[in-house]
């Protein structure tokens, strides 16, 4: 290479970093707006590659027939978000633990990264155990634990001779958090139950007890005891705190754009197209953005609803844990949609 050439080679290597930094991010770039993309090189593992996960989520072996679902990429509308390194990524949390903590949508999650860093280093020794609420994947290599702390309100269920009582202002099960150094959280999709599959009789604030209130409105009030507990107890120094956005669920097709309502996820081969989803704002991510903004201590927001509510065509439907004898528009196939929201939690581990 001649003098000239590596001075012009120079000019658009500084070139670049100024533009996207040094992991291919523009600076200040919202990586969870952009459209679904279909790429060849997807997806990131087989579940074959994953004998550990959960058959409600392996859509392929339960007998779902398509696979576009399967190769899409998720792509910002104004900057390149990095592929997935899971050596790199365990590298980042050797000698560390990161915990999802929440509800089967954290689990959704939570297989996923495991599925994830496997593949990635398919020879390294690992071990994976369940203590009481808490299951730890280890890669022993590393010394990194991966947990999943099944939580689904975040704030204290207790039982009393009346019956079981939200508490929407107690969070007891806080001390388990504690000296974990990446906290991702969870928490929407058990709020709006009723009937049998709702696991309390009352909710109490203080000493006010009510049979039932607003969902939206306990959401929000139980969000804020989480929100004071991170601001009391975690030092930024040591741990790193993230939100994991609401996940929708697609039961309605109005909301997508079909003119039958009773049109659900079942038979979907392709996401929404474009950028914005016809339903608008889901009204759980709004309150998640409030109760957030409010916070005095740094927690990131890895806002997947719109990018997820795109993707109607990403549930197991028929192909889930009961098979055709339930229809789950909530969860996620894997490998999936939730292999994006570890994407998007891998690029802001790098981005900081």
């Amino acid at each position: 290479m001649d003098s000239s050439a590596a001075i012009v080679a120079v000019l658009l290597l500084v070139t670049s970093l100024l533009l996207y930094g040094v992991d291919g991010i523009l600076p200040n770039c919202n990586l969870f707006e952009g459209s679904w993309v279909y790429d060849a090189s997807y997806p990131l593992y087989d579940t074959n590659e994953c004998p550990f996960i959960e058959k409600e989520f392996d859509c392929q072996k339960n007998g779902r027939p398509d696979k576009f679902y399967l190769h899409y990429r998720w792509q910002p509308s104004s900057c390149k978000l990095p592929r997935f390194d899971g050596e790199d990524f365990l590298e980042r949390l050797r000698g560390k633990s990161i915990m999802f903590v929440g509800d089967s949508l954290s689990l959704n999650q939570w297989q996923s990264i495991t599925c994830m860093l496997h593949a990635a280093v398919a020879q390294a020794h690992y071990t994976s155990t369940r203590t009481g609420g808490i299951s730890t994947f280890t890669f022993l290599t590393y010394n990194a634990r991966v947990m999943f702390s099944r939580n689904a309100f975040l704030v204290d269920i207790v039982s009393t001779p009346n019956g079981a009582v939200l508490k929407l202002d107690s969070i007891e099960s806080g001390k388990i958090w504690k000296d974990i150094d990446f906290l991702v959280f969870n928490t929407w999709h058990w709020w709006l139950h009723t009937g049998r599959k709702q696991p309390w009789s009352f909710i109490q604030e203080g000493n006010v007890m009510v049979k039932d209130m607003d969902r939206l409105v306990a959401y929000e009030k139980a969000l804020k005891t989480w929100a004071n507990w991170v601001n009391y107890n975690i030092d930024p120094t040591k741990t790193r705190v993230f939100f994991q956005g609401v996940s929708p669920d697609h039961m309605n097709g109005s909301n997508w754009g079909e003119s039958n309502p009773n049109i659900n996820c079942k038979g979907q081969m392709l996401p929404v197209y474009g950028t914005t989803y016809p339903g608008g704002q889901h009204p759980a991510e709004a309150v998640v953005e409030k109760v957030l903004q409010a916070m005095t201590k740094p927690v990131v927001l890895l806002n997947v609803t719109t990018l997820s509510q795109l993707r109607i065509d990403g549930h197991p439907s028929v192909y889930g844990h009961g098979g055709h004898r339930d229809m789950d528009c909530s969860h996620w196939c894997l490998p999936g949609v939730p292999d994006t929201w570890n994407e998007l939690l891998y690029a802001a581990l790098i981005q900081n």
